[in-house]
């Protein structure tokens, strides 16, 4: 076959599933919900997430247990959907039309700097509509089907019609990238509309609905709403605004972590790799960014693997309208604080942005941002946003750190001073920055009586001023112990490396002197020439911080 009716090759879930080389997390039970959809009233949904987090292994997964273009019984038999009841009933009993919006784009573009084209074929729409039906006359007895109804330019869905009524054919429908026209092709209306209506054609007519066992879309943006009503309201939607029941199948579960954290391979902790990838909370299920796990466990670090894509430029085009103060919010938000919004309105594309609102809906869809519902059983369309961990945190600050408003932003000066401050080994400095940080609105503890809380207040403060210089890390095996928090230069040589000991109700000099006795610095003294330790203490009857700051020899 063609690449579009039952592909048999590039599937990235096989190579996933046989390799060796690559990490595989088994979530193939997702299938058994699926089975029970095929030709129920509700077989059309729509699964969206942000970017990345495994949606095209999903959907070839999904591809290569339904199609008769593979033996999956060599797929998918030591795997958890060989033990479900309907395993065998559904395994590669179906022509599938699989649909990669993002290959039929670059054909089509390709396609437009021919000389030579196709009768019919004049927008991006017809071209996909006729990619389709050449693959399926690739097949003997379609073929001969088509012909007999002279079906050379007319349209897919009466090309998919025939071959129902005629052979009896019904068909899986997979569709990755679905909203990519919605994305790459925001301002043009008319393609948008000629999309949705060959959509419209297939799925929400009745001949067009008895072709299908099932119809699967999948890709970051919602179904386009009109006002209020969805383009496809006959498709089930599960995004990241409403993701349940189907919250653990897309990214990694805690489960699957602690699994992964016992491989050979992965020389990360657990801890690291939660502060830095985890914190989308899925009604109530933690989800970790799978890409950005696997990519740390590769290289051995945790760092940020969200940076530099297209959509980093959208986000700048969002702060910057600024609705109702959206500039300070991104940034209190950064800080560790939270937004309500309100997704009801959102439109669910990337071009009618008429409020706050809808800005942080769609950065919920892009992933950018997190999101709860405000409480159980209250009005679900009302949401708290939040930065769900490291690695967005750094991205979002890396986007908005070139911005012009961005200096003019007094914790940005306060965080450049504070650095500043214990790179002089000035302590008295220090402990008053960390006293205005601990002061100010960005510091939104309820309780203010522990070493994390003084810890959360430093590196709250340290934030700005630390991106792209250093990596910091909590409770870091060093030495006889764990140091409370280390700021480990990015480049060796450019800046010292940062050693922090925390007490309450201490001193400073006992922190320090926990440092040396502990010999916090050991592991990093052949590494690094210029080592700095910080002593900080928050006395509860004084309501003061005092800080001790020693450049080691």
């Amino acid at each position: 076959m063609g690449n579009i009716l039952n592909p048999s090759e590039n599937n990235s879930f096989i190579k996933l599933a046989n390799s060796k080389k690559y990490l595989f997390v088994d979530k193939t039970d997702f299938i058994e919900h699926i089975n029970e959809r095929i030709n129920e009233d509700n077989c059309f949904l729509a699964i969206t997430r942000p970017r990345r987090f495994g949606k095209t292994v999903t959907a070839h997964m999904l591809s290569a247990y339904y199609s008769k273009g593979y033996a999956g019984k060599n797929i998918f038999d030591n795997l958890e959907i060989a033990n479900k009841p309907s395993f065998d009933e559904h395994l590669n009993k179906y022509d599938v039309i699989y649909i990669d919006m993002n290959s039929i784009c670059g054909l089509y573009k390709g396609y437009l700097k021919k000389d030579n084209k196709i009768t019919g074929v004049k927008t991006l729409i017809d071209y996909l509509e006729y990619s389709i039906i050449t693959d399926l006359r690739e097949r003997e007895d379609f073929a001969e089907c088509l012909k007999k109804h002279q079906t050379e330019n007319i349209g897919l869905l009466e090309a998919l019609s025939n071959l129902r009524n005629d052979l009896n054919a019904q068909f899986i429908f997979i569709m990755d990238e679905w909203d990519l026209i919605y994305r790459d092709y925001r301002n043009d209306t008319q393609l948008q509309e000629d999309f949705i209506d060959l959509l419209r054609g297939l799925f929400k007519s009745d001949g067009g609905q008895a072709c299908f066992a099932l119809a699967y879309l999948t890709g970051i943006l919602p179904i386009k709403k009109y006002n209020s009503q969805s383009a496809l309201n006959v498709f089930k939607e599960y995004n990241m605004l409403s993701p349940e029941p189907y919250e653990k199948y897309f990214g990694f579960t805690e489960e699957d972590v602690a699994e992964i954290v016992k491989l050979p391979q992965c020389k990360i902790s657990h801890q690291e790799l939660k502060e830095w990838y985890e914190g989308y909370k899925l009604n109530g299920i933690d989800i970790y960014n799978p890409n950005s796990v696997v990519s740390a466990i590769s290289d051995c670090k945790c760092k940020s693997y969200w940076s530099g894509t297209s959509s980093n430029e959208e986000v700048v085009r969002l702060i910057n309208m600024d609705f109702d103060g959206v500039k300070n919010d991104i940034l209190n938000l950064i800080e560790g604080g939270k937004v309500v919004f309100d997704c009801g309105n959102f439109q669910n594309d990337m071009v009618t942005i008429e409020n706050k609102n809808d800005i942080f809906s769609l950065l919920v869809c892009l992933g950018y941002l997190g999101c709860s519902d405000i409480a159980k059983g209250q009005n679900n369309q009302l949401k708290l946003a939040y930065v769900p961990n490291n690695e967005i945190k750094q991205a979002l600050m890396g986007i908005i750190k070139n911005q012009q408003w961005y200096e003019r932003m007094e914790t940005v000066k306060r965080s450049e001073n504070l650095l500043k401050a214990i790179l002089d080994l000035d302590g008295v400095t220090t402990a008053q920055l960390v006293q205005d940080v601990h002061n100010s609105p960005a510091v939104t503890l309820l309780d203010y009586n522990d070493e994390e809380s003084l810890t959360y207040c430093v590196m709250t403060g340290l934030l700005w001023s630390t991106l792209g210089k250093y990596i910091s890390r909590r409770e870091e095996q060093a030495g006889k112990g764990r140091a409370d928090l280390i700021y480990e230069p990015v480049l060796k040589g450019t800046v010292p490396l940062i050693l922090i000991e925390f007490k309450y109700d201490g001193s400073a000099e006992g922190a320090i002197n926990q440092i040396k006795t502990q010999e916090y610095f050991k592991r990093y003294s052949e590494q690094y020439r210029d080592i700095i330790i910080v002593g900080i203490n928050y006395s509860t009857k004084t309501k003061d911080h005092q800080c001790l700051i020693e450049k080691l020899d």
